[in-house]
């Protein structure tokens, strides 16, 4: 095997490529080409090569102060991508462990557990969505047979709205005239606490999105930095993350609730375009993006939920189920039929709990990988 770093627009394009040649095009859902490009800037990219000069495997290696001051001396692995053959699994490896200088290795990460990586261990048959991974079943069995651990287990997690609404429209049938009826999925909340605790209910705007994202900032990191994978996120990794959010903005689905004038929870709900991805192999041009826009009604059907949360002074008193509620509603009334969400740890129960309240299930088994220093 030749591993080789990643030079010119030649070895970008093959780099990009390569999962879109290896993985069935129905389940996997490529990260963009233009969050590839940039995280170049921070990382270094490398291609595994085979006898015959065919790409078989890609990875890259980055360090990040940030992940070191929360988890301890670490390097970083991402972008991973291998054939099912141990020589190009332990290629990867060698190139990893080469500029560890020492450290234990954690991976994958592109760039941050808190962006993008991860490996699925379970729904192999589920395809993924975005802002999660997908890989096939030889991939857990390959890093483990290669000596690495799991670290921050997790689930994705799948609510099916066309089964749950008519589980509640047929619950509403059964009972008797007057009888009060949970029709929010599960999700009560005494709505004389609204006006007791000055509690308002806020939605995104397209118009208005990046002066709305300083609160989201502000929410996000007061909310995970108790989570042991999480780092802050600057007000410029936000904004890459972010980056044509706008525009596919369902608003209905945005949320954020104020206390007495103080953002303290938030649920962000968006559009599930992975379809779109998976037929552009990850290249939103302006030619694809002008694409997208003139088809998002199609991408209506479908909900990813990326993140939620409250600051730690108001966790525990019910908040995000006020949020769910409101959300539960607006997916109803905009006639989505599935909610998606990216991964829980299995020690957030309390999160996870929400999904079930819903008559959710675990999508993918989810976990990080980490190794011992050589």
């Amino acid at each position: 095997m030749k591993v080789s770093p990643v030079k010119s627009r030649a070895d970008l394009r093959a780099f990009v490529d390569f999962p879109l040649r290896l993985h069935p095009t129905d389940r996997y859902v490529p990260l963009l080409w233009s969050v590839i490009a940039a995280h170049r800037r921070t990382a270094e990219l490398f291609l595994v090569r085979d006898e015959r000069g065919v790409v078989v495997g890609r990875t890259s290696v980055h360090r990040s102060a940030a992940f070191d001051a929360k988890v301890g001396r670490r390097q970083l692995f991402g972008h991973t991508e291998f054939v099912d053959d141990d020589a190009v699994f332990a290629a990867i490896l060698d190139t990893v462990e080469a500029r560890a200088d020492g450290r234990p290795l954690f991976g994958p990460v592109a760039l941050l557990p808190n962006q993008t990586g991860g490996v699925i261990t379970s729904g192999f048959a589920d395809r993924g969505f975005v802002d999660s991974a997908w890989n096939p079943a030889y991939y857990p069995a390959m890093y483990e047979r290669h000596g690495f651990r799991r670290r921050f287990e997790a689930d994705t997690w799948l609510v099916d709205l066309d089964r749950t609404a008519s589980e509640a429209g047929s619950t509403t049938a059964s009972i008797s005239a007057g009888t009060p009826v949970d029709r929010d999925h599960g999700f009560i909340f005494d709505d004389a606490r609204i006006a007791a605790e000055r509690l308002v209910i806020r939605h995104g705007s397209r118009r208005h999105f990046r002066e709305q994202l300083p609160i989201l900032r502000q929410l996000l990191n007061a909310s995970f930095a108790q989570l042991g994978y999480y780092t802050e996120i600057s007000a410029e990794q936000l904004a890459e993350q972010t980056d044509g959010l706008a525009y596919l903005l369902d608003e209905a689905l945005l949320l954020w609730l104020e206390k007495a004038g103080r953002p303290i929870a938030f649920v962000v709900t968006v559009p599930d375009i992975s379809e779109f991805l998976m037929a552009v192999g990850g290249r939103l041009g302006v030619l694809n993006q002008l694409r997208l826009l003139a088809t998002r009604a199609w991408y209506r059907r479908d909900a990813v939920l990326i993140i939620k949360g409250t600051v730690p002074e108001e966790q525990g008193k019910g908040y995000l189920t006020l949020l769910s509620r409101e959300l539960h509603r607006n997916l109803a009334a905009g006639g989505y039929r599935t909610l998606r969400s990216t991964f829980v740890e299995r020690e957030n129960t309390a999160s996870a709990a929400q999904y079930r309240r819903a008559g959710g299930r675990p999508l993918h088994g989810y976990t990080f990988y980490e190794k011992a220093a050589a």
